[in-house]
């Protein structure tokens, strides 16, 4: 199979999902807060160009459950009113309906056996039940990579046990499989786009709507300063890092 594009227009984000998401399928987002625009932003450093990335957010989809929802297997930060999420968890793929939140989504869809679709269930699964966390200090370590190439194929500088950030997790649960999306970049370095970008043969399914461009910009002024200065605490002497970093 030949990697393929199937660009979508007309639909929701919600009639979008409900038709392409199957279990197996690899999910990826572009959201529109600070958050999403710095991971957005960084990866800029993937494009030969140095085109910001459409995507800040990745995960696996699980399927339908006995309540009729679609659910996904990810690495995420919740707040859901008084209580945070923080790791590997389970969600309903609801979550990404609103197409103001998220006018950029992706369904990548690598043709798995039912066997291998199981594998990836399985692992994704006893990560959330082992309660796997969602480390930011591993998030910098890829930012700090990206700036620098030659760190991608080593470990990530600021790895640490039990713990994954998004797209770190669907690759780690792909290689457990025997699959690697990203050859030559280790499982911690590995970002969004890295994996929207994967050579491994797949059909990808795009759904993007417009978003306004006064807001985007905004935004992107806002947080320039700030991902400059994360990045260059982190990359401080780790006496020093490890005060600002966790």
């Amino acid at each position: 199979m030949e990697n393929q594009l199937v660009i979508v227009s007309g639909m929701s984000n919600r009639e979008f999902l409900e038709r392409y998401a199957q279990p197996g399928c690899v999910g990826l987002c572009g959201g529109i807060t600070k958050v999403d625009i710095a991971i957005r932003r960084a990866q800029r450093h993937v494009h030969a160009e140095r085109r910001w990335s459409d995507w800040s957010h990745a995960f696996l989809f699980e399927g339908k459950r006995l309540d009729g929802q679609h659910w996904v297997l990810e690495s995420d930060i919740q707040i859901l009113r008084k209580n945070i999420q923080l790791g590997a968890q389970e969600n309903r793929v609801a979550k990404y309906f609103d197409e103001k939140m998220f006018p950029s989504l992706a369904v990548l869809d690598f043709g798995l056996s039912e066997t291998q679709v199981a594998k990836l269930l399985i692992d994704g699964l006893d990560l959330v039940a082992n309660h796997e966390r969602y480390s930011l200090r591993e998030l910098v370590g890829t930012l700090i990579a990206l700036r620098k190439p030659e760190l991608r194929a080593k470990e990530n500088l600021l790895a640490r046990e039990r713990s994954v950030y998004c797209s770190a997790f669907v690759q780690q649960l792909f290689q457990q499989t025997g699959i690697d999306l990203v050859p030559g970049v280790t499982g911690k370095n590995t970002t969004p786009e890295d994996i929207a970008q994967t050579p491994v043969p797949h059909i990808t399914y795009l759904l993007q709507h417009e978003t306004t461009p006064g807001k985007v910009a905004t935004l992107r002024k806002k947080i320039h300063s700030r991902v400059r200065a994360v990045v260059a605490r982190a990359s401080r002497p780790s006496g020093s890092m490890a005060k600002t970093v966790d």
